[in-house]
């Protein structure tokens, strides 16, 4: 006899429906799966017979199963496909009655006793089936609050083969799951970190608050306890709350990823990913034998933050140039070619040499000029040219230390970002994939950024002096334009353009911030 049933492969951060036919005849006991499997798949007729015979559907007599995964030209992978295969199995031996099998989407990994376990993927996975017209979709109950986000498939959370063999047979009554989507509140990030316990340091402060008003790219040079880390990991507080596309984008990438938190949940926190400065150019940009997304793509809609960046291989820096560029990066391997969203905002931080005192007022250096030279060489001009903010931070003097006077808290320097959020929200409201000024390219660059003569003139003077290439001189018109944001002007004034080169101090003396 012959059953069909639906699931789906991951491709990139898509899904594409995979139809499960099995095929059973009377016969000496075998059990074959075609159609592209990886080896998680293929292990599955281990699997599935223990779930089987552990939850009581032990069949009467001996079948020759096969199993066929469709489209063949599609690479089937992960362990997701064990409860569909072992409903379809059931069903062709007469086990499951339900006539509507084919309208039943279902996905999860079976454990030896016939528990259902959770899978990656569910999310886009539960997109795919509704957009082909699934009435309902059968998850692991851990996978039930990701995939109920997606309105119009029912979504049915089973813990056991035996509650999804029951439901599918009328047995057994199980409630469709539901979130929805207005009790979804965006966290702003924990109390650890706030901007009032932040000692000194004003300039780095108005910097990062530029920075994250715009999304754009920065870099914090310093010596070692400056701060940089601090002022870094404290930058969630002021993001902006994420809207509900871009918690559906960021838990689409999660998902696929595996990483998503909770055992499953739906993102609302933008991501903070911070890597170690030995991560691979694969684990940073994603790939590997079957593709999955890098640290740029978990990123994506939130915060990359690399700390000692001249440390990072050259390579692993290198590869940062498309993402930081287009906002997305493709990851071609044998196996498959997949594109990654990783629209992020980079936050970097390093040490001004390798001893990390260099030009520091308390501490000697250490280091030759030659040494000096290498370290700063470690991070390459592209790179930096991609990078929209440096700023320079010193040593906190002693009598900040000791001020008992508490700085501005992230709640008030997060009012300002959100308010030139707000004017960037309605200036692209038309604009497809701009959200900030950091987003915006070409025409729309210098429409959104008009000058007068007078500051045209000024422009040209700072681009003459700092020797910038093109991508600075529109970079220096993004911040600037960021700037005038924060002050709610239509147009960008002179003080803006000014203020907005002063963040490119490492384009100063032939690119050292230092020397």
């Amino acid at each position: 006899m012959l059953a069909k049933c639906f699931s789906a492969a991951l491709v990139g951060v898509d899904a594409v429906p995979v139809e499960i036919e099995v095929f059973s005849t009377s016969g000496v006991n075998s059990f074959a799966i075609v159609g592209l499997p990886d080896q998680a798949v293929k292990e599955s007729k281990d699997r599935i017979p223990s779930a089987l015979k552990v939850s009581g559907f032990r069949p009467n007599s001996e079948f020759s199963i096969t199993v066929n995964l469709a489209p063949a030209s599609v690479r089937k992978e992960g362990p997701i496909y064990d409860l569909p295969i072992a409903v379809c199995l059931l069903k062709a031996i007469g086990k499951i009655h339900n006539e509507h099998l084919d309208e039943i989407a279902m996905v999860g990994e079976l454990s030896l006793s016939g528990a259902v376990r959770p899978v990656r993927g569910v999310l886009p996975i539960a997109m795919e089936m509704k957009r082909i017209g699934k009435r309902a979709m059968i998850v692991p109950i851990a996978n039930a609050d990701e995939a109920s986000v997606v309105e119009g498939i029912d979504i049915i959370p089973v813990r056991t083969l035996i509650e999804a063999v029951g439901y599918l047979n009328g047995e057994l009554d199980i409630e469709p799951y539901y979130m929805e989507m207005d009790s979804l509140s965006s966290s702003v990030g924990s109390g650890e970190y706030d901007f009032e316990n932040i000692k000194g340091q004003k300039i780095a402060k108005r910097a990062i608050e530029i920075a994250v008003a715009g999304g754009h790219n920065i870099l914090m040079i310093g010596s070692p306890g400056a701060g940089k880390t601090l002022l870094a990991r404290s930058i969630p507080s002021i993001l902006p709350p994420m809207t509900t596309e871009e918690a559906l984008e960021v838990t689409k990438i999660h998902s696929i990823a595996g990483v998503a938190k909770g055992g499953g949940k739906f993102v609302t926190e933008r991501p903070f990913r911070a890597p170690h400065h030995t991560v691979s150019n694969i684990g940073l940009l994603g790939g590997g034998a079957h593709p999955l997304p890098g640290e740029v793509s978990l990123a994506h809609r939130g915060v990359l933050f690399l700390d000692e960046f001249a440390e990072f291989s050259r390579s692993a820096l290198e590869v940062l140039r498309q993402p930081l560029e287009d906002g997305h990066v493709t990851v071609s391997r044998a196996a498959a070619a997949c594109d990654y969203p990783s629209r992020f905002m980079l936050v970097a931080a390093m040490n001004p040499c390798p001893c990390g005192h260099f030009n520091d007022d308390n501490h000697q250096c250490r280091c030759t000029p030659n040494q000096v030279a290498r370290y700063q060489a470690r991070v390459s001009g592209p790179v930096l040219d991609r990078i929209d903010i440096h700023v320079g931070l010193s040593a906190v003097s002693v009598k900040d230390l000791n001020s008992r006077e508490k700085a501005e808290s992230s709640a008030a320097v997060r009012e300002r970002v959100l308010a030139a959020r707000a004017i960037q929200s309605m200036r692209y409201s038309e604009v497809k994939g701009a959200k900030t000024n950091a987003d915006i390219k070409g025409s729309m660059l210098r429409e959104a950024c008009r000058i007068s003569e007078k500051c045209a003139k000024e422009m040209e003077g700072i681009i003459e002096r700092m020797n910038l290439s093109a991508r600075s001189y529109d970079r220096i018109l993004r911040v600037a334009r960021t700037i005038a944001d924060l002050k709610a002007q239509s147009d960008v004034k002179s003080d803006d353009i000014k203020e907005a080169a002063m963040y490119r101090e490492l384009d100063r003396n032939e690119n050292s911030f230092w020397m």
